[in-house]
């Protein structure tokens, strides 16, 4: 079916294949809302034709005795309206299946894609040439001189980065000791998910961000770190809120890979003493700017990659080692309350941006994860919630209407 082509997986894909599961389906969506309808038969074309350029999504998870790899694939993605959940599964083992998916609904195009496949910042670009493939064809002629392609060779762009940069300099000390708070309490029935969609002007936090003289990324983290406060029994404010950050590698290291290029840093607060917003979000600058050093970003990069290198690692059965992968994984996650992931402000090109009203997305999980994207004068937030209890989106919209912001919430429905 498909041509010789495989390819290794990466180490943080790894963790995706061995922690699946029908709730957290570890896929995550990118959506593009333009200012107009969109026209299924445009769309479909953008997409075979997007492919030509990222190649690097045409594959199929295989299982092998070792490791999983990938292999290319002749399969052709079809593009359906969206009727499905958000973030649905997109990788069932020995299923004959793409690991991505293009919908639409309205005004808007979906990517859902499994995080095995690309992270954030690849699916970021396969979405951009989709749209400005669309645009194109709609319009003949108007968008002939622009690109989007970042002019990586083939190569490139299927770099396992990880291995790649690998220098073996130490192990990194960003793991927090203690357990954190997990907010929530009752998980939904049938490994449902609750999503919202928060819209928020970004004057406002702007300037404040400014003035406290942080990221607006540390503000709004400090945001949650309080929602999550507020909705903890006074019994447990001696176990530490942590939030944990995705960062992008590409911004520490040479590489324009379309796949996985990512790590994780942990912000903690313990809720012992009083403390302002202002005071946190300090501090949370504080702290994440340490974590964002590139030396220890280097550091926890190599901790991470290493165990590619142990050689009796390498020949233990992959039953196996999916076990202890998920054991470690789960360790982890609990020590981490909510994951916050800054996609950034997105900046397509001026002809393009014309046709864009807003940028959103979602991650699958099983607690609480947020996206965010930046968009002209405007913050979408993209929160996915495995329990029934809303308190803590209920406390950050508050906390944030309160100082006179006026937001919008979208949310989806869940059968009780």
């Amino acid at each position: 079916m498909g041509s010789a082509n495989w390819y290794k997986i990466d180490n943080v894909a790894k963790i995706f294949l061995a922690t699946v599961s029908k709730r957290d389906t570890r896929s995550f969506r990118l959506s593009c809302t333009l200012n107009e309808k969109i026209h299924a038969g445009f769309l479909q074309k953008a997409v075979l034709s997007a492919i030509q350029v990222r190649p690097q999504v045409q594959v199929r998870i295989r299982r092998g005795i070792f490791w999983h790899y990938m292999e290319d694939t002749d399969l052709e993605p079809v593009v359906t309206k969206e009727q499905d959940r958000i973030c649905p599964l997109l990788y069932v083992p020995a299923k004959t299946m793409l690991h991505y998916q293009v919908t639409y609904f309205g005004n808007r195009i979906n990517l859902e894609m499994f995080h095995a496949i690309a992270d954030g910042t690849g699916a970021m670009e396969f979405l951009n040439i989709i749209v400005l493939d669309y645009l194109k064809l709609k319009y003949p002629g108007k968008f002939e001189n622009v690109t989007i392609h970042s002019g990586a060779s083939a190569g490139d762009l299927s770099q396992d980065s990880y291995r790649q940069f690998y220098g073996n300099h130490g192990l990194s000390k960003n793991t927090p000791k203690d357990k954190a708070y997990h907010p929530g309490g009752i998980k939904l029935p049938y490994n449902q998910l609750q999503f919202f969609e928060l819209h928020i002007p970004s004057e406002k936090l702007k300037a404040k961000a400014k003035e406290l003289g942080i990221s607006l990324t540390s503000l709004l983290g400090a945001y949650w770190m309080l929602a999550i406060r507020d909705d903890m029994p006074p019994r447990k404010n001696n176990i530490p809120i942590t939030i944990s950050m995705p960062v992008n590698l590409r911004n520490y290291y040479p590489s324009k890979t379309a796949r996985n290029f990512f790590n994780s840093v942990n912000i903690s607060h313990v809720f012992d003493t009083d403390i302002t917003l202002e005071e946190l979000a300090i501090k949370y600058d504080a702290e994440l700017k340490e974590r964002l050093a590139p030396e220890n970003i280097k550091k926890q990069m190599d901790s991470f990659e290493t165990m590619e290198y142990v050689a009796p690692v390498r020949a233990v059965p992959l039953f196996i080692k999916q076990l202890v992968v998920r054991h470690f994984t789960k360790k982890s996650a609990k020590k981490v309350s909510m994951a916050f992931s800054n996609m950034g402000v997105q900046r397509p090109p001026q002809e393009v941006a014309e046709y864009i009203e807003n940028y959103s997305g979602f991650c699958s999980t099983n607690t609480l994860f947020s996206t965010m994207f930046g968009y002209k004068d405007e913050l979408t937030l993209g929160v996915s919630s495995a329990y029934m209890n809303t308190g803590v989106v209920k406390n950050f919209v508050r906390e944030l209407t309160a100082t006179g912001i006026d937001i919008k919430v979208n949310a989806t429905e869940v059968i009780k």
